[in-house]
């Protein structure tokens, strides 16, 4: 399947010197998980940690996307964990902090896997873009935390400080056909405010979420999926259209609304976004 008709609803980060959440990983009904060698891991394991997840990722994941978050390249470990990554049973490498496609250049010179960006600086947002563009590029992952600490922005349930950021980083994954996944959310305990925020990403055109806990997978799972009323209407709307079209007709109305070409090319990404979920799910 295309990297970028993959569900990614729910992106799970998981420490790679971890061997138990490693193994645990296995059993989680996540779409994709990102193995980090970066924040999760200290100094003095990262090189241990490499050779932890070569031996995980060697023993597979089922259909679950993996991504390999290696550290930046000008840190002492970074060169070693994009090298280390070419040979990793893998399906893309996140490059941490993307400023410029500069940088995915870097990368691309190391590693042959598809590279996913973390956009979690303003030059970033600025940059958007053209980092979107890059030809090596597969995914966009936000690191919001990352994003408000540079920003000095206050903490807001409506995320507001972080909208133009946002909003410019998927406009440029949509731009150029990439998937992006929103920012985590630090509370894990409080299922109602992740809801809230995965809806409010999901509203946006986010292809899901990342998430730090196993705890809040199903939350996820649940708000970037179509729901049975979103599947219900897609098929409705495409009978409806096809009989319109069969009687030379143009236009089609559905529940009171206006079925044009636009709202049946969005029922048919909603079945086949459906259709992915249940092949995922059904493993």
């Amino acid at each position: 399947m295309d990297m970028r008709a993959r569900p990614c609803r729910s992106v799970l980060y998981i420490p790679a010197s971890k061997a138990r959440a490693l193994e645990k990983a296995r059993t989680l009904p996540v779409d994709a998980i990102i193995f980090d060698l970066e924040d999760a891991v200290s100094p003095s394991e990262k090189a241990a940690a490499r050779e932890t997840l070569a031996e995980a990722l060697a023993q597979g994941y089922g259909r679950r996307l993996t991504i390999v978050r290696i550290n930046a390249l000008d840190t002492e470990w970074g060169r070693a964990d994009a090298e280390a990554t070419a040979t990793m049973p893998c399906d893309a490498v996140l490059l941490p902090k993307v400023d410029a496609p500069a940088h995915l250049d870097d990368m691309a010179a190391l590693t042959d896997k598809p590279l996913w960006a973390m956009m979690e600086t303003p030059r970033g947002m600025l940059a958007a873009d053209s980092i979107a563009a890059h030809p090596r590029l597969a995914g966009m992952v936000m690191g919001t935390n990352d994003l408000a600490k540079d920003l000095q922005a206050r903490f807001r349930a409506d995320r507001m400080p972080l909208m133009a950021g946002l909003g410019l980083c998927v406009l440029a994954a949509k731009a150029h056909g990439r998937v992006i996944v929103d920012g985590v959310y630090n509370a894990f305990k409080d299922d109602e405010g992740l809801r809230v925020e995965c809806e409010q990403g999901r509203d946006m055109g986010m292809d899901g979420k990342t998430l730090i806990h196993p705890a809040l997978v199903d939350v996820a799972n649940a708000a970037f999926a179509p729901t049975a009323e979103e599947i219900d209407l897609a098929r409705r709307q495409i009978a409806a259209f096809e009989e319109a079209a069969a009687q030379g007709q143009g236009v089609a109305v559905v529940d009171g609304k206006i079925v044009e070409n636009l709202h049946v090319d969005t029922a048919r990404e909603t079945l086949a976004k459906a259709e992915a979920i249940e092949t995922l799910t059904a493993e």
